[in-house]
């Protein structure tokens, strides 16, 4: 739940999905199944994950960059991870909510919960291109933002 709903730029989203994703999940308890150690943990993961995205898609709040806008963005080489592990987990979350809220959703959905380009296209009702456009630009955004943080500290 956090991954979907703390990193954001909305103080809102962070205080009201909570409330939201518990009365979901207690209000659909009865209807889940025990399939083995962590069904439980994976059955209130999708439940959350469903609540952030119903929000986000109430408030149209998923916009997606079109991927034939001429703009091509400059190849920025990925920080080496020895570098990042550096960085302040603050500072790194920080620079996920300042994403745009559609390259943060995907980069949340596919990084941090591990979802494939395929799930996220149809939890979002996009293309899977679009998917991976979308982290593309994420993770350029990303590295852009890390590179700058680390030259000055």
């Amino acid at each position: 739940m956090q991954a979907v709903c703390w990193p954001s730029a909305s103080v809102i989203r962070a205080t009201v999905l909570p409330p939201k994703t518990f009365l979901k999940i207690y209000g659909a308890f009865d209807r889940f199944s025990y399939r083995g150690p962590g069904s439980l943990r994976a059955w209130m993961e999708r439940i959350t994950v469903n609540v952030a995205l119903e929000w986000l898609r109430s408030r149209n709040k998923l916009s997606m960059t079109v991927l034939d806008d001429g703009r091509q963005l400059p190849d920025i080489p990925e920080p080496d991870p020895s570098e990042v592990a550096r960085i302040p987990r603050d500072v790194l979350m920080g620079f996920v909510s300042e994403l745009p809220d559609g390259y943060r959703t995907v980069f949340n959905l596919y990084c941090i919960e591990g979802y494939s380009h395929r799930d996220i296209a149809q939890m979002l009702g996009i293309n899977e291109k679009s998917s991976s456009s979308q982290l593309f630009r994420a993770r350029a955004l990303l590295a852009r933002r890390i590179g700058a943080y680390m030259e000055t500290h």
